[in-house]
């Protein structure tokens, strides 16, 4: 997974309160297990009024996207933070999120950040800085084993891997073979 530092981008307002993982990214678009190409889908449905946020010139090349409260509610599916991810949004910025859908933006090196949005509204670049936990200077909250993992791109894997020795040292005590 790629590091998150420090990003300085355009931003995208959905100031849609209680967006679920179903409208951000719809089932039809479920049947694959490899995350190109799932930008394409990211909010299907409303993406079909021309007048769409997501389809104003405006909103190309967005990076961060301010959303309203409970953002990412309903199911579990992973695919949203992918979809959000190759539609190349990088932050997203709520007053609150679902709960799985934030653990499963931070595996994914996707920064979900609490924060209400009404402060940001009408700028069209923000610089998100991780490591001072800051969005143009206002402080956020995050979880330190969070942070670190999204600061050094460690995904579960990387995480597992960094226990490589200790797991094949384990493994060849017990009488395991790869």
């Amino acid at each position: 997974m790629t590091p998150f530092t420090t990003l300085t981008g355009r931003v995208v307002v959905l100031d849609r309160a209680h967006v679920d993982t179903d409208q951000i990214i719809p089932k039809q678009f479920l049947k694959t297990i490899g995350r190109a190409g799932l930008g394409s889908g990211l909010f299907f449905a409303w993406r079909q009024d021309p007048d769409f946020v997501l389809n104003r010139p405006e909103a190309a090349g967005a990076a961060i996207l301010l959303a309203g409260e409970n953002f990412g509610c309903g199911s579990s599916r992973e695919h949203a933070a992918w979809a959000l991810l190759d539609f190349g949004i990088r932050c997203v910025i709520a007053p609150s999120f679902g709960d799985i859908f934030y653990n499963n933006c931070t595996k994914n090196g996707l920064l979900p950040v609490r924060l209400p949005i009404a402060q940001f509204l009408g700028r069209e670049c923000l610089t998100v800085d991780l490591a001072a936990q800051t969005v143009d200077g206002v402080g956020f909250e995050m979880d330190g084993f969070r942070k670190q993992c999204l600061l050094q791109g460690w995904d579960d894997i990387a995480l597992t891997l960094r226990y490589e020795d200790r797991i094949g040292a384990y493994e060849r005590a017990r009488g395991i073979s790869a």
